[in-house]
């Protein structure tokens, strides 16, 4: 585990000081990628009180505006339709070049390990066909940057990364397996430049990435006031490092996933993230963006951190929380021995087709996976019927495992179960009067219903007891 590393607040500018010229955040740089057709901010730091000049090359416009007392400049700039490559020259009386920039579509990827995991795997964790998608990676029209892993009390307005590179084996195989091939198949999808931003860190909480302002809601949560005892789950030392120099930078959406070290808390990890995301978007200022997530993948859990069942549930609450989001669920790519299953292309694709469907508009593609509605008691038997799956279900042959029938005595059975028409029947010998109803819900669980898509049925509870 590397040490986590606090900033000293003022080296940026003390650097920019020293160097008397033109700076701009670490997202602003030669082989960036900005959101098409869109109206993107650009921003840095110039001489004190100048003048700042900006001309863009796709259409030789220029923009005009002026440093403040501290040298800090903003300004918003029109973007065209997907191209490139162009220039932007900022000229605060010593002109600045920005090279190699692609016009298209930008996504922003966060959370802890599973999308941390890069292509090349982790030591003794492979990730499925790693050294194909590093044969086909290389690709101009695909830019990668990552953000190194870093912590602080205070908002930062830079942070140490890998710069925007263009795709290929090298830079690949360092980013997020997840990331990478949701940029690389969206680019074969839509035919632009794509732009992928990855920040995270495995084996954090929801709170170390939300600001200090987002907690109103949330007294209980206590934001220390200096670094002693602090570490990378420390209430807002993620967002502040490894977050907050990047808002404002023009994206189309953010991919979200983490979950797992918040399952002592899962009774407000949907309130969380809700507030979290309501944070990030009011500070991005450009509406409410797409925010497409990932539930936790079913795993033998050895710790003490508590079960997983009730965080994916905490999970699937907050899609009525959080608009225009989205959920992926996992349940039959998990590894019963690793916390990181090495099937990232499922995952990927399944945030793909959220984002083909929602945010590009693909007519008639399935997007959403089934999703409890409700039951009926019939005697001995339960129907159980399901939103999401007009088309109906499917095990695809296989025997039906994952389904648990309780009764009064709120002691659960497996129960036998067959799809129908109306959606699936249950039945357990040893529940004659059967109240509630659980699908996968569990630590580890192979989930085994689809809907006719391929999409997987969402875990879930008909009950609200205390396990």
């Amino acid at each position: 585990m590397k040490r986590v590393q606090f900033f000293l607040p003022a080296l940026f500018l003390l650097c920019f000081e020293a160097n008397s010229k033109i700076k701009l955040p670490p997202l602003i740089a030669d082989h960036m990628v900005l959101q098409q057709q869109s109206n993107v901010a650009l921003w840095g730091w110039a001489l004190k009180s100048s003048n700042v000049i900006i001309t863009t090359s796709w259409n030789k416009r220029v923009y005009k505006t002026k440093a403040d007392a501290n040298g800090a400049w903003n300004i918003k700039v029109e973007t065209p339709i997907a191209g490139g490559p162009y220039a932007i020259t900022i000229n605060d009386g010593t002109p600045l070049t920005i090279k190699d920039v692609l016009i298209g579509e930008v996504w922003l990827c966060s959370g802890q390990s599973n999308m941390e995991m890069p292509v090349k795997g982790f030591k003794n964790q492979p990730v499925l066909n790693s050294n194909n998608l590093l044969m086909e990676a290389n690709n101009s029209s695909i830019r990668l940057i990552h953000f190194e892993r870093a912590a602080s009390l205070k908002p930062e307005d830079s942070a140490i990364n890998t710069g925007w590179q263009l795709s290929s084996p090298e830079s690949v195989k360092e980013f997020s397996a997840v990331g990478y091939q949701f940029a690389k198949l969206l680019q074969q999808q839509l035919k632009v430049p794509v732009g992928i931003i990855g920040t995270y860190w495995g084996g954090t909480k929801v709170e170390a990435w939300m600001s200090k302002e987002s907690f109103h809601s949330f007294p209980e949560i206590k934001i220390p006031a200096d670094t002693t005892g602090t570490n990378k789950n420390t209430p807002t030392v993620l967002y502040n490092a490894m977050l907050h120099p990047l808002i404002g930078y023009g994206i189309k959406g953010v991919l979200w996933y983490q979950g797992e070290q918040n399952r002592p808390n899962s009774e407000t990890y949907d309130q969380l993230l809700a507030a979290m995301v309501k944070d990030w978007r009011s500070r991005w200022q450009t509406g409410e963006w797409p925010f497409y997530y990932v539930q936790i993948a079913p795993y033998r859990y050895n710790d003490k951190l508590g079960p997983s069942a009730p965080l994916r549930e905490a999970q699937a609450k907050a899609l009525d929380l959080i608009p225009n989001s989205g959920m992926v669920v996992s349940m039959d790519v998990g590894e019963e021995r690793s916390i990181h299953p090495p099937d990232k292309t499922t995952i990927a694709k399944r945030l793909l087709w959220l984002a083909l469907a929602n945010t590009y508009g693909y007519k008639g593609l399935a997007y959403a996976s089934p999703s409890y509605s409700y039951m009926q008691v019939n005697h001995d038997t339960v129907i159980v019927r399901f939103k999401n799956a007009l088309n109906g279900l499917t095990s695809f042959g296989k025997t039906i495992a994952g389904f648990e029938l309780a009764g009064e005595d709120k002691g659960f059975y497996p129960a036998t179960a067959w799809i129908t028409g109306e959606g699936v029947r249950l039945k357990s010998e040893q529940v004659k009067q059967p109240v509630a109803v659980r699908y996968a819900y569990k630590d580890w669980v192979i989930g085994d219903v689809y809907n006719t898509e391929g999409l997987p049925l969402c875990p879930f509870r008909t009950d609200t007891w205390k396990d």
